[in-house]
């Protein structure tokens, strides 16, 4: 990360002590190969006690830290870095980390040294981030099953109410702005791998492309008054990073994942300098949630909330307006981080906020560790398992369960001995504690779960969210910790599947299967290995298997409806996908699907309704909006194809096709002027014979003989992919063309 506009004034005023230090040791020494003067022993020894005296006190005399300074002028960015440990950063002490962008920006602003998050789960935790909030009050418990109430305030909300600009540049499905994380931000770039037509494949982007995002929209706002998100998910399973951070990391991946997102918090920063607003933005980085390693037998994270996965990095950036190098001990949340902001930025905190404002701990007035509310529903929503929820105060941690735990973190950092039998009387109390902390926290907005449809548990699914739960009942649950031989499975078989080991994770599949086989889950889970491994008809077995026991679930018939369109069997997925739409109108996979299996088999009209509809649900989806787009165009309804064609161009400016495609309909559509400046800006970016052959039409059309027949070399220069009628026509076009040409000489 580039340093240059760090000015001196910045950097840690310690580091300027021991330079002096070094320089009145160095003035003040005696040669080696000097004798002292023995006449004057008690002069010496004056002088001696009187270095010592003043170097005592260079030494200890610390230079009081800058104040800090409130500022609603600051623009605030937010960047929240997924799945992260905070001790795998070089600034929380990580040997081998390779985090220098962050470790300057930590270093030279005010760290939080345990900082914990309410929930280890990302959606949740960002929803406490954006509302300061636990879980109880917002009611968001798990990723993709609940919507953040519009009633409930956010940050972004409260900033833009004070006219902040806003905008958000998130990377992964969970986040996606249908859960309600939108509320407040001008601009919500969701937009993840917008070529794919379902949204099971569509559901992380790396930190290149959301820093692309971030910096497009900066340079064009860069003068604006603004709050900004910035979304980095690398970190999170399977463990990927790109070249070169694959072959550096090769035996820790997750390592390799964090160094290249700290690479891209360093051009984040970059980009705020070439800007020159360095110095005039708040920057606040904050963990969501950790991971875990194999602690306690979980890996990744989710089903419990120990260390490993619920205490965060959290540190704090301004240039001028914050002290430098300062080292918060005290126990504080990820709620207090909006009412931090909100603090600094002199705005009054909405009355629901339930964190506090940090700025007496950052100037040291206060040192109290804060009592932590933490959670999980994961373990009931997703394997059938009781919930767990817990109380961090003072130094113990009490985790209500059906077998509770207690452990002393001060003696215990490990949580190896749980205290509970021992220490019944101090349980107690923080139970107790704990009830009331509920209590006082629940909200008086109404929300509901929301059903999952089968997308968007394919999307958490592929982000490494398996379910195997049934419906959770009214009888007690089981604790999760009396189910680790079957969370081992769970682990095992997905980290089979990440790797590509399709054969393996299937035979856990059918492990689990034969344990829950009242459970969709365990028949898709099972399925999908099958149709990766390419077969086919096993995987059509094991869900019409499904469905003997459960007719109507959405869950099979869409894997099904799926797995009969990829086998060409378009009447049979249709016939499924209608089952899904009859019990869900709304799902975007099915209206989609069924949309393109009409289109292509000529019911149009059918057709481009289902993709209205299914733009109701997605209006952003890329795939459904040139289908529909190229569906009216095949229906000489030109006007409208066109229309959405120049929303596609604005959103895509490079896309090429989306400008052939406009180029062709405009041309007959009769605007043949505009057709041929789309048709050669397609051109240029992806030279094909389609568009020389259009070309070609709109040259001739505008009287330009000479570039008709240009176009008609190129395109019969290379026509593969064509109808040989086309090529056909070509030829005799430009012998045509040509030999009138000729005659005009």
């Amino acid at each position: 990360m580039a340093k240059k506009g760090i000015k001196k004034k910045r950097r840690n005023k310690r580091r300027a002590v021991q330079i002096i230090k070094n320089q009145e040791i160095e003035k003040n020494a005696v040669p080696l190969d000097k004798k002292p003067d023995r006449k004057k022993p008690f002069l010496i020894a004056s002088i001696l006690l009187a270095l010592a005296a003043v170097f005592l006190a260079v030494f200890f005399i610390q230079i009081p830290p800058k104040k800090i300074i409130p500022d609603s002028g600051l623009n605030v960015l937010l960047i929240t870095l997924d799945t992260t440990r905070a001790d795998r950063l070089g600034c929380y002490g990580y040997p081998r980390a390779k985090t220098p962008n962050i470790d300057f920006l930590c270093q030279n602003g005010v760290q939080f040294l345990n900082a914990y998050c309410p929930v280890p789960l990302t959606c949740p935790s960002h929803c406490s981030i954006l509302t300061g909030t636990t879980p109880v009050y917002h009611q968001v418990r798990n990723n993709g099953s609940y919507y953040l109430s519009p009633e409930i305030q956010t940050l972004a909300e409260v900033l833009k109410t004070n006219s902040w600009k806003t905008a958000a540049f998130v990377s992964s499905f969970t986040v996606d702005s249908r859960f309600g994380l939108d509320q407040g931000f001008d601009t919500y770039d969701d937009l993840l791998s917008p070529n794919l037509p379902y949204k099971g494949l569509n559901s992380e982007r790396r930190a290149d492309a959301v820093y692309s995002s971030f910096s497009r929209w900066l340079d064009e706002n860069s003068t604006s008054h603004f709050f900004s998100w910035v979304h980095f998910f690398d970190p999170h399973i399977p463990y990927d990073p790109p070249s070169p951070y694959r072959e550096e990391f090769l035996d820790n991946p997750y390592d390799g994942e964090i160094a290249y997102m700290d690479f891209y918090v360093g051009k984040i920063v970059e980009k705020l300098e070439e800007h020159d607003l360095l110095e005039k933005t708040l920057i606040v980085l904050a963990g969501d949630h950790g991971e875990a390693f194999g602690e306690k037998q979980e890996e990744w994270h989710g089903v419990f909330i120990y260390e490993s996965t619920i205490r965060v990095p959290l540190f704090f950036y301004c240039a001028d307006n914050f002290p430098s190098g300062v080292r918060v001990e005290a126990r504080v949340r990820l709620i207090d981080l909006m009412p931090t902001v909100l603090d600094i930025m002199k705005i009054q905190v909405p009355e629901e906020v339930q964190g506090v404002s940090l700025l007496p701990y950052m100037g040291g007035k206060d040192k109290q560790d804060l009592s932590t509310y933490i959670e999980s529903y994961y373990p009931r929503e997703n394997y059938g398992w009781s919930e767990l929820v817990g109380l961090i105060d003072g130094t113990y941690k009490y985790i209500q369960a059906p077998r509770p735990e207690l452990y002393n973190l001060s003696l215990d950092p490990g949580e190896e001995k749980n205290l509970i039998e021992e220490e019944n009387k101090v349980a107690q109390e923080k139970k107790e504690k704990l009830e009331n902390i509920i209590k006082s926290s629940i909200s008086p907005i109404v929300t509901s779960k929301r059903a999952l449809s089968f997308e968007e548990r394919e999307r958490l699914r592929s982000l490494g969210y398996i379910s195997a739960s049934e419906s959770p009942s009214g009888e007690e649950l089981p604790d999760p910790k009396d189910r680790i031989d079957e969370l081992l499975m769970i682990q095992r078989a997905r980290d089979y599947e990440s790797e590509g080991k399709f054969l393996e994770a299937a035979t856990i599949y059918e492990e689990i299967l034969a344990l829950r086989p009242n459970v969709a889950e365990s028949y898709v889970n099972l399925a999908l290995m099958k149709t990766e491994m390419r077969e086919f008809d096993e995987t059509v077995r094991i869900l019409e298997k499904g469905l003997e026991k459960m007719p109507e679930s959405e869950a099979l018939l869409s894997r099904l409806g799926h797995t009969d369109m990829l086998l060409g069997r378009r009447k049979k997925a249709l016939d499924t996908f209608g089952l899904v739409l009859k019990n869900n109108p709304r799902h975007f996979d099915a209206l989609l699907a069924s949309a393109r299996i009409l289109d292509l088999t000529g019911q149009k009209e059918d057709a481009q309704n289902h993709y209205r509809k299914a733009l109701e649900v997605e209006p952003e989806n890329k795939v459904a909006r040139k289908n529909y787009a190229s569906s009216l165009a095949s229906t000489k309804r030109f006007d409208q194809a066109i229309s959405i064609y120049i929303g596609l161009k604005k959103d895509y400016p490079d896309d090429w096709e989306i400008l052939q495609y406009l180029g062709i309909a405009m041309g007959l559509a009769g605007d043949v002027s505009s057709s041929i400046e789309n048709l050669e800006k397609a051109a240029s970016l992806h030279p094909n014979p389609v568009a020389y052959y259009n070309l070609a039409v709109g040259k001739k059309q505008m009287g330009d003989l000479e570039e008709a027949v240009r176009y008609l070399k190129l395109y019969l220069g290379n026509p593969e992919g064509e109808k040989e009628e086309t090529i056909n026509i070509a030829r005799a076009e430009l012998q045509n063309l040509e030999a009138t040409l000729k005659t005009k000489r």
